[in-house]
């Protein structure tokens, strides 16, 4: 089995292998007819991406609001695990931030000055920007591809179904947007099975836009961003935070290996959950009360490595697009990728897919996700390493906080 295993992964790689290398020789135009094949394929799959990523990430948030309902000592468990993992998370974000403004990649397709500040007309321009989150009708932002407006329709949708009295009729509506999800998490399956395909069709749009030896360079600063993000983000923030709090975090790492280990091959946060929820309760004595309820949540909604992927990702393409990038533009970002990044687990190529989103919504060319594409699959690794890792540093803090809350009340 474990021959067949291998033999799968060996003629996986090698069929990547081919579809790059056939990529790069249409893209230099060394055979005219492969070249229009590859535009024609690369065109197919940004419209293929641009019709499920939006109602994708719509219907995630919806259903990771609604599956969680609490009451008593639950609802402070939700409480507290939804307070430190937007934290790590919006943290993440930020340390992707100052990463790319210390490293500054350079641009793909153009030898410019990456980054181009200005304060000009700031305020005035924002607020309009966000008086224009408020649509005229529930249809416009899925029609115009807004996908902030999008976002906020989700959460609101979300908490608005949690709130409906009657229970009959919040169960139905919540069976109906869990179908609906189940049907295009089906249909993302069937694009992936083809994404060799898409592979080349992006790799021969890509070679073509690209000139100089500085479009490697820019791409190489760009993957150095995300890579440091989440190593350090793992290795020295939330050992950090778990140091403020009073535990051992290089113990607890040690103690965690054979989950981190199953999630960075696995590429699956989900399917790590039963092993890495087994882990915490003998090796770290999580009681079984708080991690069959903390960690599903955190597997939802704590994700540290998506939320750097997206606000790097998102800066870098408007950068290649020479749009203007203020402070503000960096701020503003650092809060939407932690938003977007919220409910993205169980989404083959999730972080992907949420990225494209951001980018048809602002009009952005996505042909430079192409060259992206072939080094995503070891960024998800890290990504989803990083984002186990961080579940289990926040279902041991709120073990903690609770154990001395329970000490508390014994002793006064």
């Amino acid at each position: 089995m474990s021959m067949d295993l291998k033999n799968i992964f060996l003629n996986k790689i090698s069929l990547y292998l081919f579809m790059i290398i056939l990529g790069v020789v249409a893209g230099l135009d060394y055979i005219p007819h492969l070249k229009g094949v590859g535009l024609f394929v690369g065109e197919v799959f940004v419209s293929c991406f641009k019709f499920i990523s939006v109602p994708i990430i719509f219907l995630s948030l919806i259903v990771t609001f609604v599956n969680y309902r609490a009451n008593g000592m639950m609802s402070l468990l939700w409480k507290n695990t939804l307070k430190y993992t937007m934290s790590t998370t919006y943290g993440a974000a930020l340390l992707s931030c100052f990463l790319y403004l210390l490293i500054r990649p350079r641009n793909m397709v153009l030898e410019k000055n990456p980054l181009t500040f200005t304060m000009e007309a700031m305020p005035t321009g924002y607020l309009d920007y966000l008086k224009h989150l408020i649509p005229t009708n529930f249809l416009q932002p899925f029609l115009e591809n807004q996908v902030l407006t999008i976002l906020l329709l989700a959460v609101l949708v979300g908490l608005a179904l949690r709130q409906i009295p009657d229970q009959g009729v919040r169960q139905t509506l919540s069976e109906v947007f869990k179908g609906f999800h189940g049907i295009l998490m089906v249909l993302t399956r069937w694009l992936l099975r083809f994404i060799p395909l898409g592979l080349f069709g992006f790799i021969t749009t890509s070679i073509e836009s690209m000139h100089t030896k500085h479009s490697f360079l820019g791409l190489g600063e760009y993957l150095l961003v995300i890579v440091l993000a989440n190593i350090i983000q793992g290795f020295v923030v939330l050992p950090i935070w778990l140091k403020l709090k009073g535990l051992a975090p290089w113990q607890m790492m040690q103690a965690l290996a054979k989950p981190l280990s199953v999630a960075f091959f696995s590429k699956s946060s989900v399917g790590t959950l039963p092993l890495t929820m087994d882990t915490v309760e003998e090796k770290l004595n999580i009681s079984p009360e708080v991690s069959r309820f903390v960690l599903p949540l955190c597997t939802s909604v704590n994700m540290n490595g998506c939320a750097a992927f997206i606000f790097t990702t998102v800066i870098y393409m408007m950068q290649n697009a020479h749009m203007v990038i203020t402070p503000g533009t960096f701020l503003i970002w650092t809060v939407i990728a932690t938003v977007a990044a919220i409910g993205n687990a169980g989404v083959p190529m999730g972080c992907f897919f949420l990225s494209v989103s951001l980018l048809v919504s602002m009009n952005v060319p996505m042909t430079l996700l192409g060259v992206i594409l072939p080094f995503y699959s070891l960024i998800d690794m890290l990504e989803t390493a990083l984002n186990v890792w961080s579940d289990c540093c926040v279902v041991t803090v709120v073990h903690q906080q609770l154990d001395e809350e329970h000490t508390e009340l014994a002793t006064s």
